[in-house]
């Protein structure tokens, strides 16, 4: 596997991607996080176009994308019921999505995340019990509550280089 930058290439690939990925969610106790179409193709577009989107490739196949962007995130400024393990500059982790839950994609992606900073900030909803594992077991503390910009209450993780 690799990971590179998304282009609309890719753009057939990345909706039917997310779109499984929020089926995978619904149906696993979390029907609440990605709503509404969300990750919209304005969303992901822009994240394209601001060149922080990011496929896995397993051969020709996007076996997993994520949006991967410096700091400061907006909706980490504040955070609830804990604090932050630095404030060091970070990268950000959001919109993780992988075709097939459970392979060791997902764990490949935040490894290369860490590779390129190891200071690394991420957040999910309380029902994704597959993203709070996996955040957990990728080496993140977690931190306490932070909100969307839509005012969604969302579980916020770090991982420092000292972890």
């Amino acid at each position: 596997m690799q990971i590179q930058k998304a282009s609309p290439l890719f753009w057939p690939q990345l909706l039917q991607l997310y779109a499984q990925a929020r089926t995978f969610m619904a149906q696993n106790g979390n029907p609440y996080q990605w709503v509404n179409g969300y990750p919209s193709r304005t969303v992901l577009l822009q994240d394209i176009q601001q060149g922080h989107l990011y496929v896995c490739m397993d051969g020709t196949r996007v076996a997993a994308a994520f949006c991967f962007r410096p700091g400061p995130d907006p909706t980490y400024r504040h955070i609830e019921k804990g604090r932050w393990l630095n404030e060091l500059p970070y990268y950000v982790v959001h919109r993780l999505a992988v075709a097939e839950p459970g392979r060791g994609t997902g764990a490949f992606c935040l490894r290369w995340c860490l590779q390129q900073n190891p200071n690394l900030r991420a957040d999910t909803h309380q029902d994704n019990l597959p993203m709070q594992k996996l955040i957990l077991k990728s080496g993140f503390v977690y931190c306490g509550i932070i909100y969307t910009r839509d005012g969604s209450a969302r579980l916020a993780y770090q991982h420092a280089a000292a972890n």
